[in-house]
């Protein structure tokens, strides 16, 4: 038994009455981790429900690390038959089918105050009238196997971004924690919202903490090597190949994550000072260097994949809305922006990240808690359609 099982709720068949081992064996890959196990058969009492003949896995192994920290001790899928592995019956199926709910709906809640002990509810057979306002706006279902809709442009700050005027594909998926898309318009969002990759954020807050005491370090006739040690970012006399230095930065976020490290910042102190030298050589103003300069920070490469934003500019950020059933779902800084603490610190993670899907299934949209946090949302499987209304507090 691995480490990750032994700190988990366990199932124990020899105890279950009703248990039957069928032993077709199966494997699982998800975003983060994977499980192996095999399948078995038993009666599920979710609430007062209880589901006869349930097919479900039992997990003999796990990806160590998600599941050793992970707060939940197994994984219910909610999708349709179609992707259900071995076309197993899906646990609300076998709820329908079997005449426990009067709605063929389900529904759900997901509570935005990290303070509740209450995570959230999901409905079976109907919806809690305490947990939404207004009226839901339905769509339909554009393709079975997952809950997949279609959305329509994207705003920024009530200015349309043209992305997705002709419609695109959305994947409605409680088990992704943050809004995912194809890299070019997720890109394009994050910079509209001034968010930025790691490296690129951390080059910029070198070039405006230190970047005029550079200028004038150089202007004055200080030698390019020892400048970045003068200032205090390098302890020693450089890493003697600038050239290098966007690799060096890369590798250092990779290794640490962040906060950043002082290696990096040496490096990025160093990639600083040559571009500064260079443009000095051109005899550009120092407007426009520094304005080349945080050009330059802004095209450097992204390793993690998330972005960030400056936490003290978080009131000042435009809503980002979703056009879903020609009805406007915005989602304001608070919503769509994810404070962490990290280390002694807190920073501020951008809710959109990118997910190229290839053809035919892509490209797709995939709406996570990011999104479902802020809009109370309703699984018609009667009339296979989606409804969402806005969450109540």
């Amino acid at each position: 038994m691995q480490i990750a099982c032994h700190l988990h709720s366990k199932f124990w068949a020899r105890l279950s009455r009703t248990y039957t081992k069928i032993g077709i064996p199966c494997q699982i890959h998800y975003g983060s981790g994977s499980i192996s196990g095999f399948f078995s058969l038993d009666h599920v009492k979710v609430g007062d429900i209880a589901v006869k003949d349930q097919e479900f896995i039992e997990i003999t192994r796990e990806g160590y690390l998600p599941f050793l920290v992970a707060k939940y001790d197994g994984i219910l899928g909610l999708g349709f038959q179609e992707i259900s592995v071995e076309q197993a019956t899906p646990l609300w199926f076998n709820m329908v089918q079997q005449g426990h709910v009067s709605q063929k709906i389900f529904s759900l809640w997901l509570n935005r105050d990290l303070t509740s002990e209450v995570g959230g509810e999901i409905v079976f057979g109907g919806l809690d009238w305490r947990h939404f306002r207004g009226e839901h706006t339905y769509v339909p279902v554009t393709k079975s196997g997952y809950w997949q809709i279609e959305v329509g442009d994207i705003l920024v700050e009530n200015n349309s971004t043209g992305l997705c005027k002709n419609g695109c594909a959305a994947i409605v998926d409680s088990g992704t924690s943050l809004i995912a898309g194809p890299t070019e318009i997720v890109a394009q969002i994050n910079r509209g919202i001034g968010a930025e990759g790691i490296v690129s954020l951390e080059c910029k807050n070198v070039v405006s903490k230190y970047g005029y005491s550079l200028w004038d370090s150089l202007i004055s006739g200080v030698r390019p090597e020892i400048v970045c040690v003068d200032i205090g970012l390098c302890s020693y006399n450089g890493s003697q190949n600038m050239s290098g230095g966007v690799k060096t930065v890369v590798e250092n976020k990779t290794r640490e994550g962040s906060p950043i490290g002082e290696t990096a910042l040496c490096t990025f102190c160093e990639m600083i000072v040559f571009w500064i030298q260079v443009q000095l050589k051109q005899q550009k103003t120092k407007e426009k260097v520094f304005k080349h300069v945080n050009q330059l920070c802004e095209n450097l490469p992204n390793p993690i994949g998330k972005s960030f934003v400056n936490c003290d500019d978080l009131e000042t950020l435009p809503d980002v809305t979703f056009t879903i059933g020609n009805n406007p779902f915005p989602l304001t800084p608070q919503q769509y922006i994810l404070k962490v603490e990290e280390r002694c610190s807190t920073v501020c993670v951008s809710g959109f990240v990118a997910f190229d899907v290839p053809p035919p299934r892509g490209p797709l949209w995939v709406l996570g808690d990011t999104f479902l946090s802020a809009y109370h949302t309703v699984f018609d499987f009667g009339n296979l359609r989606v409804g969402f209304a806005k969450a109540a507090k």
